[in-house]
């Protein structure tokens, strides 16, 4: 079992996880492909994608570019997962 499994994920990573998800598959690009060009494991990259990580402001910022988008998109996309969350309370 990984030590973070039994960790409360937090909300906005989880959909900043699922955005940085998204944008993998949308380049056809699995997991260690996205380690390799952002310099991170792919075990980091899956603990990102499951929203088991609180990446640093500058490592958000490697994905983000190994993913050629912006941060911002990335941050966008997990706001507006929120607010969609919330409404639907």
């Amino acid at each position: 079992m990984r030590k973070n499994s039994n960790k409360k994920k937090e909300p906005f990573l989880e959909h900043l996880g699922n955005s940085i998800r998204v944008g993998r598959i949308d380049l056809f690009l699995s997991q260690e492909e996205l380690g390799l060009r952002s310099g991170l494991h792919r075990t980091y990259i899956t603990d990102i994608e499951n929203g088991l990580r609180n990446m640093s402001l500058m490592t958000s910022l490697r994905v983000a570019t190994a993913l050629e988008s912006q941060l911002s998109r990335h941050i966008l996309a997990a706001e507006k997962g929120m607010v969609s969350k919330s409404k639907k309370r």
